[in-house]
């Protein structure tokens, strides 16, 4: 039977493809809770990171040595009281002591091909409040991530991002040691400024991730300022974990899940946009060359 009122097979068709559209964006939406991963990562990250600093402690023994710059800083906890405020305002241990368990140092990494200095820096850390920033900032940033994107890609980025940082510290800093876990930090923190250039489009929370990223980056940055933290390892960080960000946390563009659910005018062909595989290709090659 023919429709009476002229446009209703039209209204029909519109009205099935908007009940396509919600039930794609529904899917999606499920799709997406189910692939949310149970953090772990992250939390042994930081574990290991205040491990390796009662270690420091430790190592460092302050009330051994003598200190003509003042006292040991918290002395009832005896071996593993703080370096003399004068000395270290950071409340941690000495230089020397940092040194010796795997600090940065330029002379050390190219003379006496201790390359393995540029992954132990990342665990250790100048003093208390260096740590404290650095975890809580960890935390805050890195179980987001892990929970979107799996503990291997974030694990890549955290790990290679630190090797970065150190390989330009390595490069510019030859008179003072380095670290930090501040350059593995500011990774994250350029992966996600990636993940929401190349995911633009399906992204719904945006100025939320700006703000994010503006708090966490200046307070890093005022740390940066104190001595035995190196803004150097920051920028290679963040360049290295921005450039992995375009590679590795892409998402398929909307609809991809769904398109044999959807009419075939409203189907994509394609898993991701045109402007997705330029910016994994700008990436990837930057990411290799430099």
């Amino acid at each position: 039977m023919e429709d009476v009122e002229p446009g209703t097979a039209a209204k029909r068709q519109a009205a099935g493809e908007a009940y396509y559209y919600q039930t794609a964006a529904a899917a999606m939406e499920e799709e997406e809770e189910e692939r949310t991963w149970a953090p772990w990562l992250v939390p042994v990250f930081v574990l290991a990171c205040v491990g390796v600093f009662v270690a420091e402690m430790y190592v460092n023994n302050c009330p051994a040595h003598s200190h003509p710059l003042g006292s040991c800083v918290a002395g009832f906890l005896h071996r593993f009281s703080f370096q003399p405020v004068r000395q270290n305002p950071l409340l941690g241990p000495s230089s020397s002591t940092l040194e010796k368990m795997g600090a940065l140092e330029w002379n050390r990494v190219v003379r006496r091909n201790q390359g393995w200095r540029l992954l132990s820096c990342i665990w250790l850390h100048a003093g208390l409040v260096h740590l404290i920033v650095n975890m809580l900032s960890l935390i805050f940033i890195g179980i987001r991530l892990e929970q979107q994107f799996g503990f291997v890609r974030i694990g890549a980025i955290y790990i290679l991002s630190g090797f970065g940082g150190a390989v330009l510290s390595a490069l510019l800093l030859r008179n003072s040691i380095s670290v930090g876990a501040s350059g593995a930090l500011f990774g994250l923190l350029g992966s996600m400024l990636s993940e929401l250039i190349t995911n633009w489009t399906i992204y719904s929370n945006r100025i939320a991730a700006l703000l994010t990223l503006m708090i966490v980056i200046i307070i890093n940055l005022a740390i940066g300022l104190f001595p035995s933290v190196d803004s150097f390892a920051h920028v290679g960080g963040f360049l290295s974990g921005f450039l992995l960000g375009f590679v590795l946390l892409i998402r398929p563009q909307f609809g991809w899940f769904e398109r044999d659910d959807l009419p075939p005018s409203a189907q994509v062909t394609s898993k991701y946009k045109a402007y997705q595989y330029v910016l994994l290709v700008f990436g990837l090659i930057l990411f290799v060359a430099g």
